[in-house]
């Protein structure tokens, strides 16, 4: 019984550090995205 429970608990973490892994990376792309819209915007303001 033990066991099982054991297994199920070590599966669910395995998942759940593979989630915190995707949303980081979600996260880290979504940054440089808005880091590129940022500049990209900036440099074209500033040649109006």
């Amino acid at each position: 019984m033990m066991n099982a429970q054991g297994n199920m608990m070590d599966g669910m973490g395995g998942m759940a550090m593979w989630g915190m892994g995707f949303v980081w990376l979600l996260v880290v792309i979504v940054l440089v995205l808005g880091a590129a819209a940022l500049v990209k915007y900036l440099l074209s303001g500033n040649r109006k």
